[in-house]
């Protein structure tokens, strides 16, 4: 069975799908053209797919269908997952796609080996080496989202030189193949070290990197996908591909720099260790506490507020009543913006998702360097469940493990008032002083569930 379909109009379906491309990446960097942005990178792809199909040197469609069977089984379920789990199940995709890469690049190399030319084999070592530490690293990621392995950072002495050692046998292994392409038996040994190093790369990392990482994890996916068209020879492969990782590569470069910490930091830092000194001081230090009816009081005489979402909103699921919360609020005349951090929650736009799941107004949706100067002029600012992104010490305490990052300057604002379940640490790991101040109300209490009866006292008091 094959299609006739001339190599002309394959050409012209390629360069519309990367053009469609490019339009997708343009538009999504705008909430209000993120749907045409979705809509034009799925025509593109399925575009591309098509033509690739209607290739004339594809002539057996078998194993492609019963391939795009199996695909379909897999990602129809993972499609459908709840919105809190979206870090994890794009975590996952990465994972699917550099593993795909890895294989493809696996399968030429020994189809054509002993023909593999220096050049040829220094494509497919370099491809294979990125996916399969895409792979492994990206299943770590999923894994510490879910919960399945500890968030916490895990770590051992030396262990960036061992990992680093890992990562040079890999490469070491890769060279000596460009030198000599037919020594078959060093392969798998290289592809086993560079899926060594993706679990050593990402075990060290905890929670409050995450968004980075996955980020990180992104761009390395799209480069290997762009050295797969290389390899195969697909100029659209490259170009998607390249665009995947560059796309990548700069937006965790943008996050980085909101948390005021280099690629090395984060990849390396073992940032989110939780500090015996934080325990101790928080045993020192009383806080003030208040109730849903006592908080409801505060907000319904308030004239501005701003709610600071964090991974405490996601993991409760609480962006349908923090919207209840923002309508009842509008009707009774108050202004209420949402302060939304770069890096908050557990993968890039991670609140913004969620917000706008919840049909939150756009214009209410207000960057970290706009609405800080704001703050000060703020009757309330509601924090859900961000921790580390609202912490002063990363202005204030120099042997901080944040100190410098950027955060919301929520402590500005007349009074704050903090939704969390307990006096825990965040994913830092830091104990947070913000919850020690005179202004300061704790809400202690399970975010959906306490949203709800602030909900409920307002929606009374107006009847």
């Amino acid at each position: 069975m094959t299609v006739l379909v001339g190599q002309q109009t394959i050409d012209w379906a390629y360069l519309v799908a990367v053009v469609l491309f490019v339009l997708a990446l343009k538009w999504l960097s705008s909430p209000t053209t993120a749907r045409h942005g979705v809509l034009a990178g799925e025509i593109g792809a399925a575009l591309a797919v098509l033509a690739t199909l209607c290739d004339p040197e594809v002539t057996q469609y078998k194993w492609i269908i019963i391939a795009l069977i199996i695909g379909a089984g897999v990602g129809i379920p993972l499609g459908m997952v709840k919105i809190t789990a979206v870090p994890q199940r794009t975590a996952l995709s990465h994972a699917f796609g550099a593993l795909s890469a890895a294989m493809i690049g696996i399968a030429e190399y020994y189809v054509g080996v002993p023909h593999v030319t220096r050049f040829g084999m220094g494509e497919i070592g370099l491809e294979v080496i990125i996916g399969s530490l895409t792979f492994t690293g990206s299943l770590i990621a999923a894994g510490k989202l879910q919960e399945i392995l500890p968030q916490r950072p895990i770590v051992y002495r030396g262990q960036n030189i061992v990992s680093l050692s890992v990562l040079g046998a890999a490469i070491l292994l890769a060279v000596a193949m460009v030198v000599n392409p037919n020594q078959t038996h060093l392969f798998p040994v290289m592809v086993g070290m560079a899926l060594i190093f993706g679990v050593l790369l990402v075990t060290p990392i905890g929670g409050a990197d995450m968004p980075t990482v996955i980020s990180l994890l992104n761009s390395y996916a799209g480069f290997s996908a762009a050295l797969l068209g290389f390899v195969l020879n697909s100029k659209v492969l490259v170009v998607a591909g390249a665009l995947d990782g560059s796309s990548g590569f700069i937006l965790s470069v943008i996050m980085c720099k909101a948390m005021n910490r280099s690629f090395t930091n984060v990849m390396f830092g073992a940032f989110g260790q939780v500090q015996a000194t934080a325990a101790g001081a928080t045993e020192e230090r009383t806080v003030r506490s208040a109730s849903p009816e006592e908080a409801a009081g505060i907000l319904a005489a308030a004239s501005r507020v701003v709610i600071v979402p964090g991974y405490g909103m996601a993991v409760a699921q609480a962006q349908h009543k923090v919207r209840e919360l923002f309508d009842v609020l509008t009707k009774k005349g108050v202004d209420v913006s949402f302060g939304i951090h770069p890096v908050a929650g557990r993968m890039p736009g991670h609140m913004n998702v969620l917000l706008a799941e919840a049909d939150i107004p756009y214009d209410r949706l207000r960057e970290m360097d706009d609405i800080n100067s704001d703050l000060p002029q703020t009757d309330v600012a509601l924090i859900i469940g961000a921790n580390d992104v609202t912490n002063p010490a990363a202005r204030t305490d120099a042997s901080s493990p944040i100190y410098g990052m950027p955060i919301l300057d929520v402590d500005k604002a007349r009074t704050v008032m903090v939704i969390k379940r307990s006096m825990s640490p965040g994913f830092a790991g830091i104990d947070n002083p913000l919850y020690y101040l005179d202004k300061t109300l704790m809400l202690f209490g399970d975010a959906k569930s306490f949203v709800n009866g602030i909900v409920h006292e307002l929606s009374a008091n107006a009847h």
